[in-house]
């Protein structure tokens, strides 16, 4: 049974900050037991909202379990759901199943879409304002009920100034939200990546629409719509050589004061191919080296000649901030990128990363948490912080001209190089697949610029081929 005849409607609770200003009234009701709340700027707007209740429940109406509100209010409201509240309402349906950045990206797409559906500009706050309002509060689950001051009022005038969800029924209107969506502040179309992704988010909104029957079918999938060319491969002139790496890796370590613990941090993404979120959350049981030998003539213990070690994780923690992480981390530990959880990944530790590694346990040992990677303070690893080295030891180790050209411009062109070298050096693709975490299709489809001497070879075949007939 989704509705109920068992409600309860309390005294309007008054929400003051810190100064003992009124931030806002919140009317408190139950159905069947279970609270609702909801929050209005103005005392009045609390007061009629709170009577409607009353008057419902007087009056016999069933309420419903899933919106706590009478059953006759949803079906008016379906029949002409602005804009602005059915975003909010995709958002809170997609909020609990998604990922911290992928929460991020609804975010971004919505909030870029959304101009489009201004009904009025009267009243109307800055752009900026309203961008701010609705990227970090409206679209935010978290955080839309706690809005204030500025934000609140930005809000306020984003309910009552955007069109129905009905008028994506008009072509022109559908076409106006895909190309905002899509296109950047300064009116040049947006990367294509973003294009892609924002296509993506506004299809699956308007699906939901559909489920909620304020819409007959998905307008975007009738549109005739160029999609961009996506070029997945990575950029050959991105990937460092073996001895700029090990220059960069220097130019790291010499910086201080966290330069030698940032130098096995690059290190593991360089030589095991780990992507920046796997490698921040690498943890000392994580890390398997093989046992040091004795030196027979002096006795000390020493790496073995041909030391492989081994490392073996399954999560990564993704940077996400604080607002859009379910426990206020700045990073959501999840599993590992298109894998299931639980999920482990392994990865062969080459000698020279051994060395590293062991020489960093020796003089950092374990972090909290048995972090293998942390702060100078002892705290987790800062983005900002290895961003900015690695930007600093791009300035000391390459010359000007490949400063300023795309060669290991990004910490995550580490692991691009340690891939392209695994390919290069002949390793079979499905084992470079399987420690890369890639699919074989989409490793040589992102790879396929960087296997070097493979033209030749089969030039040579041919010819081969040629001399035999």
């Amino acid at each position: 049974m989704n509705t109920t005849y068992n409600v309860r409607v309390y005294k309007t609770e008054v929400r003051r900050n810190k100064d003992g200003k009124v931030t806002s009234y919140r009317v408190l009701w139950q159905t069947d037991g279970k609270t609702w709340k909801k929050p209005f700027p103005k005392e009045a707007q609390a007061d009629a909202y709170r009577s409607s209740l009353v008057m419902a429940a007087r009056d016999g109406e069933a309420f419903s379990l899933s919106t706590g509100e009478p059953v006759s209010w949803k079906r008016a409201k379906n029949a002409e759901m602005s804009w602005y509240d059915f975003a909010c309402k995709f958002v809170d349906m997609k909020w609990k199943a998604s990922s911290a950045t992928y929460r991020q990206d609804i975010a971004r797409a919505l909030t870029a879409a959304t101009p489009a559906m201004f009904s009025s500009g009267q009243g109307k706050p800055t752009d900026k304002e309203l961008r701010h309002a609705l990227k970090r509060w409206a679209f935010n689950t978290k955080q839309r009920e706690e809005a204030a001051g500025d934000v609140a009022t930005a809000l306020r005038w984003l309910a009552a100034n955007t069109k129905p969800v009905s008028a994506l029924a008009d072509t022109e209107t559908v076409r106006s939200l895909l190309d905002t969506a899509t296109t950047r502040l300064d009116g040049k179309r947006a990367a294509t990546s973003t294009v892609l992704r924002n296509k993506t988010i506004l299809q699956n909104a308007l699906d939901y629409a559909v489920e909620l029957k304020l819409l007959t079918g998905n307008p975007i999938k009738g549109l005739k719509w160029k999609r961009p060319q996506a070029s997945y491969e990575v950029d050959r002139r991105s990937v460092v050589n073996h001895a700029q790496a090990r220059a960069l890796l220097a130019a790291v370590a010499a910086q201080e004061p966290s330069g030698k613990r940032l130098a096995a941090f690059f290190a593991v993404m360089y030589y095991a191919g780990l992507r920046p979120e796997e490698a921040v959350n690498l943890h000392t049981y994580n890390v398997a080296l093989p046992p040091l030998v004795e030196n027979r003539e002096t006795g000390q213990m020493e790496e073995p000649p041909d030391g492989w070690g081994e490392l073996s994780f399954a999560e990564a923690a993704p940077f996400a901030g604080r607002e859009w992480t379910d426990d206020g981390a700045l990073r959501e530990v999840r599993s590992l990128k298109h894998r299931p959880d639980g999920h482990t990944r392994t990865v062969p530790c080459l000698p020279e990363l051994t060395r590293i590694l062991r020489a960093h346990l020796v003089e950092f040992g374990d972090g909290p948490g048995r972090r293998l990677f942390y702060g100078v303070r002892g705290g987790e690893l800062p983005t900002i912080t290895y961003r900015r080295a690695w930007a600093a030891a791009r300035e000391k180790a390459l010359t000007p001209a490949e400063a300023a050209s795309p060669l290991a411009k990004r910490v995550y062109d580490l692991r691009h190089a340690c891939v392209s070298t695994w390919l290069n050096a002949g390793v079979p693709a499905p084992q470079v697949a399987e420690w890369a975490g890639h699919s074989v299709d989409v490793l040589l489809r992102i790879y396929a610029k960087c296997i070097v001497g493979q033209d030749e070879a089969a030039r040579r075949r041919i010819s081969d081929a040629l001399r035999e007939t």
